[in-house]
């Protein structure tokens, strides 16, 4: 026991020891005036000002970091919705995304083929052909500016497409050397740019063309561009004054020093005092008439206003019109061959009144338009228009002017007038048709921001044309007996109402087997 104990009581000793020393320690802390366990207030002051900096800028730097990180979430996000909106302000081209997809954080944008698309791998060793391709049978083609029912005083107003007579109708499918033909823009009848845009368009000569009419969509911007295109290529939205209006409140619109306005690559082009009175119809102008409003140009494509475009526009040039030296490419539709199969889809579809459809058709088919049929040469009478590829020599642009007159003349529906120049015009016409399925690899389709209806749309019959009868719209009914703004278009269409030299009620419309659905 005494042994077990002898270490413990040495090891007290010692502890007791170093109990005295801290004690003698501390007082002469005591007395000296230091305190134990706390320190002199400036000294204090010091450590908790650089405490409180310290943490200061790491809630900043964290703050930072989080709204980094909220921004290029929103930015990815925005690229990937298919809210319009948003996706109008995606920038598909930015380096943040270019450096997230390379790190595999967002994924690389799958093209959504339908087939592949036979195009060059590189735009920038795309050649360029030089020169034009030469007028064969068309060498010189004018335009009528004058319109000749209002220099006579027949008329009371000039109109965008004029007042042509059937005469004049019939004798523009009459090809010679040297042509002048209807083609829009008659002096004073609407359709005028500013003159910044006139300037800045003198110097473009290839372009890409898109445009909004009546505020249903906002500008997409185009995907895999390459450096040489964004060099080379102009890119305009054609827009009427409410499209400008409603992209200003819900895009940023940017203002370069000569009055330029911009949304992205894209340059914003009003077209003042609009043609028409259907805004389907004035749609048509920038669509069909191109090398009318951009006349320095030699190449265009064309693009609907609610398409984004997602191949190199150089890509499409070579793959479409130097590689088979073409000068006009347009797709075929995906489900109709014949105008008769469109004009029943139009009629189903309530796309313009039935009775005028009708009477667009009849027409046609006593002029001798032939539903289409495998034994013709060409590979569809109907194309799909949200796509035109063009080299803007005189055959095509002659095959532009004659298609906008017909649609100036009937109907806006485009589509059904392809097919019957195609006809009037014969073989002197070469152009390609390529595979539906590559239409569909040439663009993301958004859906228009609202949805456009009008009146005439949804007549069924004369009797509601004349305002005898009431036109039923999705529970809401129109009296025309008491309607202040009448169904038939002031300033188009006019084909429809002027007497046909020619009695049309014998005329029996070729029976259409609907062969889809979605037709």
């Amino acid at each position: 026991m005494m042994e077990n104990s002898s270490p413990r009581s040495v090891s007290f000793r010692t502890h007791r020891r170093g109990e005295r020393s801290s004690l003698s320690v501390l007082s002469k802390d005591v007395e000296g005036g230091v305190f134990p366990g706390k320190v002199a207030p400036d000294s204090a002051m010091k450590i908790v000002c650089k405490k409180g900096v310290i943490r200061l800028l790491l809630v900043g730097v964290i703050l930072w970091v989080v709204l980094i990180l909220l921004a290029t979430l929103f930015h990815v996000w925005s690229c990937h919705s298919s809210i319009s909106f948003l996706s109008a302000m995606c920038n598909k081209n930015s380096t943040v995304l270019d450096k997230l997809r390379n790190m595999g954080f967002v994924a690389k944008p799958q093209l959504q083929h339908r087939c592949p698309i036979p195009v060059a791998n590189d735009p920038g060793k795309i050649v360029i052909p030089e020169g034009r391709t030469p007028d064969e049978i068309v060498k010189k083609l004018t335009y009528v500016m004058e319109d000749e029912a209002v220099s006579d005083k027949t008329q009371s107003s000039p109109l965008f497409g004029g007042h042509e007579s059937w005469s004049q109708r019939e004798k523009s499918f009459r090809l010679k050397p040297t042509m002048k033909v209807h083609c829009g823009f008659i002096r004073n009848g609407g359709g005028d740019m500013i003159p910044a845009d006139i300037e800045y368009a003198e110097k473009c000569r290839f372009v890409v063309a898109s445009g909004i009419f009546d505020g249903y969509d906002v500008p997409h911007q185009p995907s895999n561009l390459s450096p040489r295109s964004k060099k080379l290529f102009c890119f305009f939205m054609v827009v009427d004054e409410t499209s400008l209006e409603f992209i200003s409140k819900n895009v940023t619109v940017r203002e370069d020093n000569n009055g330029g306005k911009w949304v992205g690559i894209w340059r914003l082009v009003l077209l003042k005092h609009p043609p028409y009175d259907e805004p389907r119809r004035n749609g048509k102008v920038p669509k069909i008439l191109t090398h009318r409003l951009f006349p320095k140009a030699q190449y265009s494509i064309w693009i609907d206003g609610k398409m984004e475009l997602i191949v190199d526009p150089l890509l499409i040039l070579e793959r479409y019109l130097w590689r088979e030296k073409n000068t006009f490419a347009i797709s075929q539709h995906k489900h109709h061959h014949s105008i008769y199969e469109e004009a029943d889809a139009n009629k189903r579809r309530k796309r313009y009144a039935r009775p005028l459809i009708d009477l667009h058709m009849k027409i046609y088919r006593y002029e001798g338009m032939e539903p289409w049929s495998p034994q013709k040469k060409t590979i569809s009478d109907v194309p799909e228009g949200a796509i035109i590829i063009r080299e803007h020599t005189a055959m095509s642009n002659l095959f532009s002017c004659l298609w906008f007159n017909e649609v100036d003349l009937f109907t806006p529906r485009d589509q059904l007038s392809f097919g019957y120049v195609l006809y009037r015009l014969g073989d002197s016409f070469r152009f390609f048709m390529f595979p539906n399925c590559e239409y569909y690899s040439l663009f993301i389709l958004h859906p228009h921001i609202r949805e456009h209806s009008s009146r005439i749309e949804w007549v069924t019959s004369w009797s509601q044309l004349k305002g005898n009868d009431t036109i039923k719209d999705k529970g809401k009914d129109w009296d025309q007996a008491n309607a202040k703004n009448g169904l038939v278009e002031s300033r188009g269409g006019l084909g429809l109402w002027t007497p046909y030299p020619a009695n049309l009620d014998s005329v029996i419309l070729p029976p259409v087997a609907r062969t889809s659905k979605a037709g």
